[in-house]
């Protein structure tokens, strides 16, 4: 029988959460991985961030991040050095995976599945901001900057739990328009912008507040955002000029189907802002029957 459009999005993002083969597949090397850590590096601490670590992971497209903490004194003062010590330990412990070195990371593109794809965030313990742990990782210039994915998921997990864990799925939407588009903007950027505006909402409503944020992504040209938690600096949008004018383009066509779907929906047209929903998401999208 046809749909609201609310209830569209709600059966949307039931297929975009991972399914549980995906979460074991997710798991399966974390033991292995940190054994191989802690014999070459002495590890400190081993934890999952990211996409995953925040449920905010989009099924068949996230990969698993790990942020692995070493002492000092494993370090070397040129961070490019240390991804290359960490890929050559884990490359030899793994070593018909094609470790590879992809700043500010090291990755081990274990199965063929994207949720076995594990991404390992070398860094060290720099000190504490407002309780949280504030760690050094490789800045992809050589150098060191920080970052507190503990500070990051507090302050998403504090804005969704005021607005009845609706931002994590709203975060959730905006993820799956970049994989479905292959938009080259970067998913951490996405979940600050979309917490940072939800933080400012009395309530969410899934198809305007998308919209919307599509809207002020455009407006702002993807202009770097300050980090909310004061640790990061400047957060950058996309990792290039080239890739932002291409994250642009898409963006436009975005906000434009948005739009589209939210007038329909004024107009009483259900059917027709499916089918504009669809658009946006590549087909990807429930019909409307």
């Amino acid at each position: 029988m046809p749909r609201t459009i609310e209830q569209g999005f709600e059966d949307f993002l039931s297929k975009l959460k991972p399914q549980k083969t995906e979460s074991d597949a997710a798991k399966n090397h974390r033991a292995s991985i940190e054994a191989c850590l802690k014999n070459n590096f002495g590890l400190k601490r081993f934890v999952r961030i990211g996409s995953f670590g925040n449920w905010t992971s989009i099924s068949r497209y996230s990969d698993v991040d790990y942020l692995a903490c070493l002492p000092t004194d494993q370090l070397t003062q040129v961070s490019t050095s240390t991804l290359v010590k960490v890929r050559n330990a884990l490359d030899k412990r793994f070593p018909n995976t094609g470790v590879a070195v992809s700043c500010p990371a090291v990755v081990l593109p274990f199965g063929t599945r994207k949720s076995e794809i594990t991404e390992i965030v070398p860094a060290y313990h720099v000190g504490e901001s407002n309780g949280f742990k504030v760690y050094g990782i490789a800045d992809c210039a050589g150098g060191w900057m920080k970052a507190s994915p503990d500070a990051h998921n507090a302050y998403v997990r504090a804005v969704d739990e005021k607005l009845g864990g609706k931002v994590k799925p709203l975060i959730r939407f905006l993820k799956a328009w970049k994989f479905f588009r292959a938009v080259p903007i970067s998913s951490f950027y996405l979940e600050l912008r979309v917490a940072k505006y939800a933080s400012d909402e009395k309530m969410i409503v899934y198809d305007i507040d998308v919209r919307n944020i599509l809207k002020m992504l455009m407006d702002s040209q993807l202009a770097s955002m300050q980090d909310p938690m004061g640790v990061s600096g400047y957060i950058p949008a996309c990792k290039s000029d080239a890739a932002r004018e291409d994250a642009l383009s898409k963006l436009l066509m975005a906000y434009i189907r948005a739009d589209k779907a939210r007038t329909a929906v004024t107009n009483g047209k259900i059917q027709e802002a499916f089918d504009w929903w669809r658009l946006l998401y590549h087909d990807e999208f429930p019909t409307y029957y």
